[in-house]
């Protein structure tokens, strides 16, 4: 019983929480139809448009898993002045995200991701993007603008949520963590290949095996949780971290701790689940690590409950956020 308080005051305290989102922000647009024939010009199918749906992907499924959890996203990104940018504000607006964070540039098209659905079933994905650093001058506006909110508002923690669209560089990463150390505010990463060892001094970070295989260089295979270890170990020395935190697919998560411990490495199995569609997992899975770190649960609690969570994102087609009274449920039950 004291276990299963505990984690209710857990989840009962996600709501006192201000999580800062850093990183690139899309719209995630989804196309269904049904496929009845194949196409005379080619021998590709027909898809027989039904219903469009738009939603709010890259960082901005992290705001929204911030949201459903029961905490204030504070999200901030730079998007373009066209009319996906409208779109993608008028998303914000419609799950009452505040746009405050939000860098409007003349010279960045708002990344879009298409995604065509046939008969239930992903055939494509169309991504309308363009993925080169900001220039100077979105740089310092969006570097003022997080300045503005850290000076006014009390930030819990900063995640990075990096897509490699240019949004977050080794400058803007650099600038951030020295003003997180100054406030104390713990700092957690779901990086991309690009910015990959330029997160030094950082909190947490949270590769999956192919970003901690690429970006270490080292070879690192699924069946072999010790080449896991050691890629993980030689990552917290490089960047000088707390925790790393691999995602391993259908094996698990795997949390690593700089600091000297009996269990330096834990290992916890995924649990067993009908997977419809795998996006955003790792969305789900950031959002839930910052908020266990901001109130400085263990490192196996964060593990633990961010492990049950983007497994249960995987039981959705596309892109949601996590429920947060089943994943208090499905805690409680294995407790």
């Amino acid at each position: 019983m004291q276990k299963e308080g505990n984690y209710k005051k857990l989840f009962k305290d996600f709501n006192k929480l201000n999580i800062m989102i850093i990183g690139d922000v899309m719209v995630d647009s989804y196309l269904w139809g049904k496929v009845e024939r194949i196409s005379p010009e080619a021998p590709i199918p027909i898809v027989a448009l039904r219903k469009r749906e738009h939603r709010m992907g890259g960082a901005a499924n992290v705001a929204m898993n911030i949201r459903s959890l029961g905490a204030n996203p504070i999200l901030c990104s730079v998007i373009g002045t066209d009319e996906k940018g409208d779109q993608f504000l008028e998303l914000l607006k419609k799950e009452k995200i505040d746009d405050a964070g939000i860098v409007r540039s003349t010279r960045r098209i708002t990344t879009t991701k298409f995604r065509i659905f046939g008969n239930s079933f992903q055939m494509l994905r169309l991504d309308e993007e363009m993925d080169n650093d900001l220039v100077k001058g979105d740089f310092l506006t969006l570097l003022r603008v997080i300045d503005h909110i850290l000076n006014n508002v009390k930030v819990d923690a900063i995640i990075f949520q990096d897509y490699d669209k240019g949004v977050i560089t080794e400058k803007l990463i650099t600038e951030v963590v020295r003003r997180a150390h100054t406030g104390e505010i713990p700092v957690v990463v779901d990086p991309k290949k690009k910015n990959f060892m330029s997160y030094q001094h950082v909190t947490l970070i949270k590769p999956n095996l192919k970003e901690l295989r690429e970006g270490m260089n080292l070879s690192v295979d699924l069946n072999d949780i010790r080449s896991v270890i050691l890629a993980a170990r030689t990552l917290i020395e490089a960047l000088d971290c707390r925790y790393v935190l691999t995602t391993m697919s259908e094996k698990g998560v795997m949390i690593s701790m700089q600091e000297p411990s009996e269990e330096q490495n834990v290992y916890i199995p995924a649990h067993m689940r009908m997977i419809a569609d795998v996006s955003g997992a790792g969305d789900t899975v950031i959002s839930v690590a910052s908020m266990c770190l901001a109130l400085k649960r263990t490192p196996y609690e964060t593990a633990f409950i961010s492990n049950l969570a983007g497994g249960l994102v995987c039981e959705e087609v596309g892109v949601v956020p996590v429920n947060k009274e089943k994943l208090l449920r499905e805690v409680l039950s294995l407790l």
